[in-house]
């Protein structure tokens, strides 16, 4: 188990150091003389301190038809019922990064926290409505994967609203030709406190 720990928590910090490094590449960093982990530490630091708070609310699930049964989904639970915080600031392009927390009632009617930040490049549509389209690396715990131990994702996430409420998606693809394994679209609302 010791070194399951120690390749997760690797793995953990590679998907960190992506996202940071992807954030970075898209801003001039907060620090030219500091290295990558505390030019991470001082993004993370700055998106907490100076980031507008906003909370999450989740409540629907999408199982792919043509990856599940119809005996299978009614198995599921598709209203995944969850709450969550973010923190988010916009770039000097008006590119919106996040750190956010949440847990939310899994497919299988479990817990299921999630801890982590996303990119989206933004675009106007409108006076005041908006898309944005990017990627999130995340931390999951799931009881039926590791024995609830956290590991990390990469995810694509899309979102439509305003700068202060959206409607985010992210979806996690089927990783194998098996059926019943991941064609996932995960929804949920951000509205703004601040």
């Amino acid at each position: 188990m010791l070194k399951f720990k120690n390749f997760s928590l690797r793995a953990a910090l590679c998907v960190s150091s992506l996202f940071f490094s992807i954030s970075a590449s898209a801003q001039a960093p907060v620090n030219e003389e500091l290295g990558w982990w505390d030019s991470a530490k001082a993004k993370t630091n700055k998106l907490l301190d100076d980031g507008n708070l906003s909370i999450n609310i989740a409540g629907y699930t999408h199982h792919g038809r043509g990856t599940y049964t119809a005996e299978r989904i009614a198995e599921l639970n598709e209203r995944t019922w969850g709450l969550g915080f973010t923190k988010t600031l916009r770039d000097a392009k008006d590119n919106e990064e996040s750190l956010y927390a949440m847990i939310i009632s899994d497919s299988h009617f479990k817990p299921q926290p999630m801890l982590g930040y996303a990119y989206e490049w933004m675009k106007p549509v409108g006076d005041k409505v908006e898309v944005g389209v990017g990627a999130t690396g995340v931390l999951i715990s799931r009881t039926d994967y590791f024995g609830g131990f956290p590991f990390p994702a990469v995810l694509p996430v899309a979102s439509i609203g305003t700068r202060s409420s959206k409607l985010i998606a992210t979806y996690v693809p089927r990783f194998s030709k098996n059926k019943g394994n991941g064609d996932v679209l995960f929804l949920f609302l951000r509205f703004d406190l601040n």
